[in-house]
């Protein structure tokens, strides 16, 4: 697990979490973010956007070849940030709670 955080003059902006794991389609590490976190107050303003490129950074020297993560449909605030930096995958998630 990885971690990194966003200040301005020791206050804490924001927060991303993210792991590398191996794939069966890909021989490089993959890079999830799991956690990206900003509060209300520092959003729109440059410091989730900033995240995600330091985790970009951070896949890229790993050697990653993408970085991925899940968001809620409802949240839209933050998909209209991921809809510039990224793209949608298509994909559906499916879970089953045990």
């Amino acid at each position: 697990m990885h971690a990194l955080v966003a200040d301005h003059s020791g206050e804490l902006l924001g927060l991303a979490h993210f792991i590398f794991h191996r794939s069966t389609i890909s021989i490089a590490p993959t890079c999830y973010l799991q956690d990206l976190f900003t509060l209300e107050s520092a959003r729109s303003k440059g410091v989730g956007r900033a995240l995600i490129e330091q985790v970009y950074q951070h896949a890229r020297q790993a050697g990653s070849s993408r970085v991925y993560w899940h968001t809620h449909e409802s949240n839209k605030t933050a998909m209209k940030l991921y809809d510039k930096v990224a793209e949608k995958s298509g994909f559906v998630v499916y879970r089953k709670l045990l």
